[in-house]
């Protein structure tokens, strides 16, 4: 899934989701977070923007990307 921080590529499963990678793209820096296996957020930080990408399995295996510049 890429973004403009950098690319993330997760795998999905019946009920969880994992990652396999989270590259960040130059001044940019990565941190993952998840509260529970069906979920999991992947964030590009920068001075002066964030990328998120959140992929979860419920209702059904999706991802998506928010950006944020200040």
């Amino acid at each position: 899934m890429p973004s403009q921080g950098g690319k993330a590529t997760v795998r999905f499963g019946d009920d969880a989701v994992c990652l396999i990678s989270a590259v960040p793209n130059r001044g940019f820096t990565v941190t993952t977070s998840r509260t529970e296996a069906q979920s999991l957020t992947v964030t590009f930080s920068a001075s002066r923007h964030r990328s998120e990408i959140t992929a979860t399995v419920q209702p059904q295996s999706r991802a998506e990307v928010r950006e944020v510049s200040w």
